[in-house]
């Protein structure tokens, strides 16, 4: 089983300087911007999948400890391993990392995290019972209000739409373009399964949603009909 020391002897060695500091300007990690304070190792994606099914093994003490770290790759990794060892594990092992996660959503702290964990883990473990999402939803946290939308994800893929849109009514007055774009993002894929129904939505709302929420949700629409609602004369 792979141990936390072993772990970090190997993310040392895919550590990349020049990349380091591409992905701190890249994740907004100046004074005042969203990623305020995180560090980067400067790993690539493809690195951090080979160490996944490297240290897929990794207890799930290891992994809180990883998810801890001061670095995003390190944090990365951990969430990674914790989809893995959750897509393929029993029963108790799921309920297991998904306490692990809630209880650490202040380590899933960039978009990035939240996109490539919510939806595997959070939107697949509240299949059942999914009035948690609305909570999330009201957190001051902005990575848990991220990981309510993006949980619902699951449910979109599945064709299951009202998780998603209720939770976008909630957040229309929501001050974060990171979740404008989020709500976008899921409203346009509803639109990619169901056209009606992300137009019904829009009907009803299209004038009071922020602009960036507007414009990602409407992106793959006809030229004309996407000027139309960016006028506002849809």
């Amino acid at each position: 089983m792979s141990g936390f020391a072993t772990i970090q002897a190997d993310l040392k060695r895919e550590s990349n300087e020049r990349d380091s500091r591409f992905l701190q300007r890249f994740f907004k990690t100046g004074p005042g911007e969203y990623g305020e304070g995180d560090l980067f190792r400067g790993i690539r994606v493809p690195a951090l999948r080979k160490l996944v099914r490297e240290h897929q093994d990794a207890s799930l003490t290891t992994l809180s400890t990883l998810l801890k770290s001061k670095y995003h790759e390190d944090r990365m990794l951990a969430l990674l391993i914790l989809v893995r060892q959750y897509e393929r594990g029993d029963a108790a092992l799921r309920q297991h990392v998904f306490s692990l996660y809630l209880k650490n959503t202040r380590y899933i702290n960039n978009w990035d995290l939240v996109d490539l964990s919510a939806s595997n883990i959070v939107g697949a473990h509240l299949d059942a019972d999914r009035s948690l999402l609305p909570k999330l939803a009201r957190s001051s946290s902005l990575w848990e209000r991220r990981i309510a939308v993006l949980a619902s994800f699951y449910f979109i893929k599945k064709g299951e739409f009202d998780d998603t849109l209720k939770l976008a009514e909630m957040l229309l007055e929501d001050r974060e373009d990171l979740m404008h774009k989020a709500v976008g993002w899921m409203l346009r894929e509803i639109g990619n399964r169901d056209p009606a129904a992300e137009r019904a939505f829009l009907a009803k709302h299209y004038k009071r949603m922020p602009r960036t929420m507007l414009r990602y949700a409407i992106e793959k629409f006809p030229e004309p009909e996407r000027l139309s609602y960016l006028k506002g004369t849809a």
